[in-house]
């Protein structure tokens, strides 16, 4: 299964810090060599301060050699540099730990400078210090403090470039110290700054760079959101909401279509739920529907036995091929970073997918032909079967008959006034584009008509 492996695709668009996990995830799957996985973090864990985490690397990889001088040079370094920025913080951290300062701080960031320079005798350079201080803090792996610090100078910096690098070192802290709640407010925060970047309000000779800058801004919100969304109690609605927007599903299509996976997974793990939730918003309950001619669009550049698996129930509406992706698609998420603890439910929800497919073009169904396309033997599939007409509203059409071994399909006729509203919907519109295309050519006509002809006096 290594072949659908996603962690060398998706690493480039991360911070180092947020590969180690993938990597680990590496180890314990064994879809890889581990030495080689081993070598990959050791290579990370070089470019940080975290020499020790390096030194426990180098170890396992060449338990019969010697830790090389370097380390401990290193090591010297980052000990003296971190003392060193600590000393050029101190004054700010003294200042912020102040509760008086806390209460005497206002929303306008310009007089709250003015109030720290007036009281404490504060300047900017020690602001960017402590802005210093806390990168340090996130490269020697204090993600908890780097948070705090970042946080803080974010709260009294004024220069843009610099709050904007500090709002990703204070998600990527929150990811990594597990702050789901935090780290999607940070996520929200952040997708907003890069979002109100508009390039349009910028120089024509920018606008391009700021373009694509502002893509690959949204490229790497789009892998780093992964980890919250997939780990926050609501993250699959809200991703289904953030990623199937024009702005982010654009953003999909041009730059990573392979986040697709986690898009349709999203959407599989939603649809049980949003279809017994009556006020799910209309793009989650409908984002199978989205999400399938988004992947019919993009075959030809990725695909996968999930994204397959939808394709096969909803376009082709062959449910053996269908059946044969969801064993594939099953691995797949146990084997996915993102995706593993959520194996079983992804595989409830699939299997409800195709009952309901299978439901809907059918009104006599055999229930030992439907537990073989869900994968389950009869005993187990006829209890799925009875659990699902039970929670769900299609007991209201759906009725078993235990001694024929089958299911009964009763579905009431639409309304007459219902079906007048779906066959019309589009009447008024339709209706004015043609008056609108029958008017322009008479338009032209009359223009033409009243030009003088060349040379006439």
């Amino acid at each position: 299964m290594a072949e659908y492996d996603l962690s060398k695709t998706i690493i480039p668009y991360l911070d180092r810090h947020l590969a180690f996990p993938l990597l680990a995830h590496l180890v314990e799957t064994s879809l890889f060599p581990v030495n080689h996985v081993q070598a990959a973090q050791y290579e990370l864990a070089k470019g940080t301060n975290m020499v020790d985490y390096a030194v426990s690397l180098f170890e396992q990889l060449h338990p019969d050699e010697e830790i090389p001088d370097e380390f401990s040079g290193k090591r010297e370094r980052a000990v003296s540099t971190n003392e060193r920025l600590q000393q050029e913080a101190q004054a700010l951290l003294d200042v912020i730990e102040n509760p008086d300062v806390a209460q005497a701080l206002r929303q306008d960031k310009n007089q709250n400078l003015q109030y720290l320079k007036e009281k404490y005798d504060l300047t900017l350079d020690q602001i960017t210090a402590l802005y210093n201080f806390g990168q340090f803090q996130y490269t020697y792996g204090n993600y908890s403090g780097a948070a705090d610090y970042l946080y803080h100078f974010r709260v009294l910096s004024t220069d843009n470039d610099l709050n904007t690098s500090a709002h990703w070192g204070k998600l990527a802290c929150d990811i990594l110290t597990g702050k789901w709640e935090t780290a999607l407010e940070e996520l929200n925060t952040l997708r907003d700054v890069v979002d109100s970047r508009s390039p349009s309000s910028l120089l024509a000779s920018s606008t391009e760079s700021a373009s694509l800058n502002q893509l690959h801004s949204r490229t790497w919100i789009v892998h780093w959101s992964l980890f919250v969304y997939f780990n926050h109690p609501q993250g699959r609605t809200l991703l289904l909401e953030t990623f199937l927007s024009p702005t982010y599903l654009n953003t999909i299509q041009t730059s990573c279509p392979w986040v697709l996976r986690y898009i349709a997974t999203a959407a599989i793990l939603s649809r049980k739920s949003a279809a017994s939730i009556t006020n799910a918003s209309s793009r989650v309950r409908h984002s199978i529907r989205e999400i399938v001619k988004v992947i019919q669009t993009e075959e030809y550049q990725y695909q996968d036995p999930i994204t397959s698996f939808l394709k096969e129930l909803y376009v082709e509406f062959d449910f053996e091929a269908a059946q044969r992706e969801l064993t594939l698609a099953e691995r797949v998420v146990a084997d996915d970073f993102f995706l593993g603890e959520f194996r079983e439910e992804f595989l409830d929800n699939a299997r409800y997918l195709i009952s309901e497919a299978y439901c809907r073009i059918h009104q006599r169904i055999d229930i030992g032909d439907l537990s073989e396309r869900l994968n389950l033997s009869r005993d187990e599939g006829e209890k799925w079967i009875v659990n699902l007409i039970r929670e769900t509203r299609m007991g209201a059409e759906a009725k078993i008959d235990l001694e024929k071994n089958v299911i009964e399909i009763h579905r009431s006729p639409l309304p007459v006034y219902q079906s007048v509203i779906e066959k019309t919907r589009g009447l008024a519109f339709r209706t004015q584009a043609l008056g609108t295309g029958m008017l322009q050519p008479h338009q032209a006509t009359q223009q033409n008509q009243s030009q003088p002809v060349e040379g006439a006096r």
